[in-house]
């Protein structure tokens, strides 16, 4: 799995492919591996998915979830197909996912990611306070300073006195 995860690692890597060619290379690198792999499955959306193709990556991604993935990778594909999902429309199934995988692991390794998509999807719902809260929460353990300050007036701003 190895060689074939370091190849499809170099489809993403090289800038020079159209989306087209990406998809292809994807699909060609999938059919390598069984029919219902959910790596294969999680790889084949994402190509499909930054080819503006989020009808057909929404179905790979509810797939690859369904197959069962390795913790990282069903991190990813949560917040993947919520953010397809979002732009198909479907704003409170996105919201929901998101949600629940921004609540799951605060400590996470892509619980940053799942912050930034979450407060997406709230603005796309019209909750741009708690948005911003949510946004400004993730933001804040970054900053050089007023770490505190931030992550206090972020928690302020959905209880209403920021």
């Amino acid at each position: 799995m190895n060689d074939w995860q370091e190849r499809v690692d170099a489809v993403w890597g090289d800038a020079t492919l159209t989306e087209d060619e990406v998809v292809e290379r994807i699909d060609a690198l999938a059919s390598e591996r069984p029919e219902h792999d959910p790596v294969a499955l999680f790889e084949r959306a994402g190509a499909r998915d930054s080819a503006g193709l989020e009808a057909e990556a929404e179905v790979l991604y509810r797939r690859a979830l369904d197959g069962g993935l390795d913790d990282e990778r069903r991190t990813r594909a949560t917040i993947q197909l919520a953010s397809t999902i979002r732009n198909l429309g479907a704003i409170d199934e996105a919201r929901e996912l998101l949600r629940t995988e921004y609540e799951r692991e605060p400590r996470g390794p892509l619980h940053d990611a799942a912050a930034a998509f979450y407060a997406l999807a709230l603005v796309s719902s019209g909750e741009a306070e708690r948005a911003a809260s949510i946004a400004l929460q993730a933001l804040a353990p970054h900053l050089p300073r007023y770490t505190r300050s931030v992550t206090g007036y972020a928690r302020e701003m959905t209880d209403g006195h920021a």
